[in-house]
């Protein structure tokens, strides 16, 4: 039986500039709460985080896999923290 999970990049602005977190879940609501409750990865704590983006997984191993990539991907995760322009 799968259970979908998530991969997520989180948001946060303040002290040191702008900052992006990676993470995977299978809920990501409870997750951001966790988070911004201070109780998440402890790079996390101290700060108010925003959902970025997210993708869905019909399995942890692929959410997983993912989710190393996605760390490594700073330039991916430099374009989530521009501000969306349109061409219209």
């Amino acid at each position: 039986m799968s259970h979908d999970c998530f991969v997520y990049v989180l948001g946060s602005s303040g002290n040191g500039g702008f900052k992006t977190y990676v993470g995977w879940t299978n809920d990501l609501e409870r997750r951001l709460s966790h988070h911004n409750a201070g109780t998440g990865a402890r790079s996390t704590r101290g700060r108010t985080w925003s959902l970025l983006y997210a993708e869905r997984y019909g399995t942890r191993s692929d959410a997983m896999s993912r989710e190393w990539h996605l760390k490594r991907d700073r330039k991916f995760r430099k374009t989530l923290s521009q501000p969306f322009v349109s061409d219209i």
